[in-house]
């Protein structure tokens, strides 16, 4: 059973332990921030200022005996002292029953109280009039000097008629306390750590000098010291990394001209076996999947082929040559980013037609239609998307053979700011590694475009150049080769440099593209080297076709035929000796370097 005071009964049961910095903090800012709080404290100090409220009332005990934690009154009745609540007026301390009845008392506003042990800090009284539990609030200051002491009953009473000044500036001071502690904090601990710190402001001149002079590095604040690591860096992107990223960009060049010339040879022949095929059984069959492919690829090459022959050449070199050489370079630019988003495109579409073809090819009876309609759907797609790119790389070209003939270093202004702007570009952004993989695949694609466009200048300059033209034609072309070759290591070193990449992974990126060339590829490989060979086989089979026609002789129609026979058939065996060489030349090369590699791995195992 407790006490009751009016109708007001309170329980702090935190006043049982010492209350922490976070909740004296809670506690002072709920203090600051509740408006009655503040109307309460100013009639307190009215109060207190007045010289009738602070008078003692004769009948009422000041002083009670506590005694082992007891604290007794004059009515006989005694608590233990395990909560304390305050009332809402009389200034009282209730204690709660928790045993034998004791004594209680009444303590007075200001209370220091440490009971069994615990420091209960400064207990101090808000009066309210009438008031719910949530109006009284007991504000809690640690005492530093009692912390280490294991008991200590003691129990101050203030003075009555002591001066209300004293206590304000009690309650002033703990504030001030409480904010310095906040706001102090990170000071003390720099203090703490350097005591020296506020004298080096103050230092002369000649001492900061000689400060300067006798500690360490004389750039050690803009700059730390590298280790064995940070050295490795170095000489991974000056040296270890751009042999291997140029042999990486080669055989990738290597492999999509094996691709190139795989469809100019390789894919005719199987066509004409296949038609001398059914001449010769006069039975139609069902095609396999390898024949739809080819059949596929022929028609596309075709329609690509016919569309270019009827593409006035010479009107758009007129046009792009009228134009200055900051918009030949903004055209080659953006020619250069749609050649790239066709070359992506076409080959998931080329994709999508060899699964139609293997699905018609291997269909039941009564799917053919269905399967039918949709090999034709994507042949369409196929066929639309290869002219398209087709066109963008003639006009890419075009553009290029501009920049070659003009006079006034255009080609030296695009190549400069057409790279440059490619490593800006690429340089500062963030890669993983398979992404890596899949720009160096590209720039291996973009390598033998070049290559193709270079022979159309050729092709040109055959035809239509005036004078001696080779000497300055092989120093253009040697210049467009160099620069490209630079900017590509110099770009895929830095990418490295800035993702972590070791020089290792365009190693494992070589060993991926040899298993390519072998066709070891599993299932769960992501990364290959994607390249369609039709748009470029249409553009240079444009821009050789003058060419052979610029040289037949000026015969009769059947000797016509028979030169124009003659320089294919040349044509084919020259490409096929050039394709078995190629394809051969791969294959060796890959089988090599796969070996090597394992044995590389066995090693490394094996220590």
């Amino acid at each position: 059973m407790a006490l009751r005071t009016g109708n007001t009964k309170l329980s702090f049961e935190v006043l049982r332990r010492t209350p922490s910095f976070e909740e004296q903090e809670s506690l002072l800012h709920r203090s600051k921030s509740d408006p009655d709080r503040k109307k309460r404290k100013h009639r307190r100090k009215k109060k207190l200022l007045d010289p009738v409220a602070n008078s003692v009332d004769p009948h009422r005990e000041t002083k009670s005996p506590i005694q082992n934690g007891i604290v007794c009154n004059g009515n006989g009745f005694g608590f233990e002292l395990d909560a304390m609540r305050y009332s809402g007026t009389g200034g009282s301390v209730v204690c709660e029953e928790l045993s034998e009845p004791s004594v209680c008392s009444t303590f007075p506003t200001n209370v220091r109280c440490s009971v069994e042990g615990f420091n209960f800090g400064e207990l101090r009284q808000r009066n309210v009039n009438g008031g719910s539990s949530e109006d009284l609030v007991a504000s809690l200051i640690g005492d530093d000097n009692s912390i280490g002491k294991e008991k200590e009953d003691c129990v101050k009473q203030m003075s009555p008629m002591e001066k209300p000044t004293k206590i304000e500036s009690e309650r002033e001071r703990s504030v001030l306390t409480k904010a310095e502690t906040i706001e102090s904090v990170d000071w003390k601990r720099i203090m703490e750590e350097d005591p020296n710190y506020v004298f080096k402001v103050d230092k002369s001149p000649v001492a900061y000098f000689l400060e300067e002079m006798y500690n360490g590095n004389s750039l050690r604040s803009t700059t730390t010291l590298g280790n064995e690591i940070e050295r490795e860096k170095v000489y991974d992107t000056i040296f270890r990394l751009p042999w291997r990223c140029e042999l990486l960009i080669d055989v990738g060049f290597f492999v999509c001209f094996d691709s190139f010339l795989s469809l100019l040879t390789i894919m005719p022949t199987r066509i004409l076996m296949t038609i001398w095929r059914l001449l010769k059984t006069r039975q139609f069959k069902r095609l396999s999947t390898m024949e739809l492919s080819d059949l596929g690829c022929f028609i596309i090459m075709s329609f690509g082929v016919i569309l270019l022959q009827r593409t006035d050449i010479s009107l758009i070199y007129h046009m792009i040559r009228g134009q200055g050489t900051i918009k030949l370079y903004v055209v080659y630019n953006v020619l250069e980013i749609f050649d790239k988003l066709c070359q992506s495109f076409n080959g998931d579409v080329l994709q999508t037609s060899f699964h139609s073809a293997e699905g018609l090819a291997s269909c039941p009876p009564e799917n053919m239609r269905f399967w039918l309609w949709r090999f034709v759907c994507d042949q369409a797609l196929a066929v639309v998307a290869s002219i398209v790119h087709s066109f963008i790389l003639l006009a890419q070209a075009i553009t290029l053979s501009t920049c070659i003939v003009a006079h006034n270093n255009a080609l030296l202004a695009l190549l400069v700011s057409n790279n440059f702007a490619e490593i800006k570009s690429n340089v500062f952004k963030r890669y993983s590694k398979d992404n890596v993989q899949s720009l160096v695949y590209f720039d291996s694609v973009e390598r033998f475009h070049i290559s193709a466009f270079i022979l159309f200048v050729l092709a040109q300059n055959i035809l239509e150049a005036e004078g001696p033209w080779f000497e300055s034609f092989l120093t253009n072309i040697l210049l467009v080769y160099v620069c490209e070759m630079v900017i590509d290591i110099i770009k895929h070193s830095f990418i490295a440099k800035f993702n972590d990449i070791k020089p290792i992974a365009y190693s494992e990126f070589l060993e991926d593209l040899c298993k390519q060339t072998l066709n070891l590829q599993t299932e769960g490989v992501k990364k290959n080297l994607t390249f369609v060979p039709l748009a470029p086989a249409c553009v240079v089979i444009r821009v050789l076709t003058p060419v052979y026609g610029a040289n037949l002789p000026q015969n009769p129609l059947p000797w016509r035929i028979f030169w124009i026979m003659l320089f294919l058939a040349m044509t084919y065996v020259m490409l096929t000796s050039l394709k078995v060489l190629m394809g051969m030349g791969l294959q060796k090369h890959a089988t090599w370097y796969i070996n090597r590699c394992r044995r590389r791995k066995h090693h490394l195992h094996a220590d």
